[in-house]
């Protein structure tokens, strides 16, 4: 269900400091001021993957800027959409939300070389997202 303002993702994973991060660079990135992106954790690390960092620099996105963030129901609440990546039961279910969870490696400890896939896949993901937003709104 949309609203009549722009379309809005909300990215959920525990520590809001590897997969969200990226997904939300992503998809910031490609959709431009055409969805409000969001990126929470239900359990914020201290700041952002460094291997993250550096991987999606890679691909000229930088969040350098970005720090983790706790999930709060005003977040999930003004999302149309809430993607998780490996929450759990830690994520709260919330009527009327798109739910689609996507089963990710966690980049937490990893190296720069383990991660550029994970980024590669969560590109792929997003462009998906974005042709199904662009085709409900």
């Amino acid at each position: 269900m949309m609203s009549a303002a722009k379309p809005s993702v909300l990215f959920v994973c525990v520590h809001n400091a590897g997969r969200s991060q990226m997904a939300a660079g992503f998809l910031t990135h490609l959709a431009g001021d055409r969805v409000t992106v969001r990126s929470a954790g239900s359990a914020p690390a201290d700041q952002v993957n460094p291997a993250v960092l550096e991987a999606m620099k890679e691909v000229g996105i930088d969040l350098s800027a970005e720090t983790p963030k706790v999930l709060t129901d005003e977040a999930a609440l003004a999302s149309d959409y809430i993607i998780t990546m490996g929450c759990g039961d830690a994520c709260p279910v919330y009527p009327g939300k798109t739910y689609l969870d996507w089963v990710l490696t966690d980049p937490a400890g990893q190296g720069v070389e383990a991660v550029r896939p994970i980024r590669d896949e969560i590109e792929r993901r997003i462009k998906g997202l974005i042709e199904e937003i662009d085709a409900t709104g």
